[in-house]
């Protein structure tokens, strides 16, 4: 589906469902574009068409986030469309770890766990910032977690918290690069009820994805380099 002229485009990673899925519903409902990625094409694109037939402006790309080659094919097809991207979500992440301690965690599932939740992340974000800084404007929301702040830390799955501890880190340096209208943050969307937090989480992926939207949408004047849960600050 061609992207709505003069509308803003967001890209959301892992979004095929749960919190991505929602976020990428929640963000076409504000009149945006919406390209939808997942790693998995059968998935993505149902999802893209569930969308759809809601009337929502969504397209599909295959993305791996955790293949640096996935990555590069993925912005040879946004470039080749010619899809200019201003929103970036990257919400694709796992969890391998839930359950072990750092002294039963291997360099295996450490390694598997940072290409996606870290390594991700900064593809996406290192290819388009910079288009976004010459076209002034831009919004990069990073999906964390409070078990990467280093303040509110636990021994709570080591590989997932140290990754997303990794992001915040990340991220901050990254914003702290930026310049113009282009803002980079973070967030957390607390215990949520998805495939990965398991259906005892009190939280709704419609509650979880408020967040996002809010930093996606962000006015000139909105927070830059910022850790947020409901729209309050959350300590590193």
């Amino acid at each position: 589906m061609p992207p709505e002229p003069g509308a803003r485009t967001a890209l959301v990673t892992g979004a095929n469902r749960g919190i991505g899925f929602e976020a990428a519903r929640q963000l076409a409902a504000t009149g945006l574009n919406v390209v939808l990625t997942s790693r998995d094409p059968g998935a993505g694109e149902a999802a893209a068409t569930r969308l759809r037939s809601d009337g929502h402006q969504v397209d599909y790309l295959q993305l791996d986030v955790a293949d640096a080659a996935s990555v590069e094919r993925w912005m040879g097809e946004l470039t080749r469309r010619g899809i200019h991207v201003d929103v970036l979500v990257n919400n694709a992440g796992v969890l391998l770890d839930e359950g072990s301690g750092v002294l039963d965690l291997d360099e295996r599932t450490l390694r598997t766990t940072f290409e996606v939740n870290f390594y991700g992340p900064f593809r996406t974000s290192r290819l388009l910032l910079p288009p976004m800084m010459e076209r002034g404007y831009g919004r990069v929301v990073n999906v964390s977690s409070g078990a990467g702040s280093i303040t509110e830390a636990t021994s709570y799955s080591p590989a997932y918290s140290v990754s997303k501890a990794a992001l915040n880190a990340m991220s901050r340096q990254f914003a702290l690069a930026t310049r113009g209208d282009v803002k980079v943050n973070v967030m957390c969307p607390g215990w949520t009820r998805t495939d990965m937090g398991g259906a005892a989480a009190p939280r709704s992926p419609e509650q979880a994805a408020e967040t996002i939207v809010w930093l996606a949408t962000l006015p000139v004047d909105g927070p830059t380099n910022g850790f947020f849960r409901d729209r309050r600050p959350v300590a590193w």
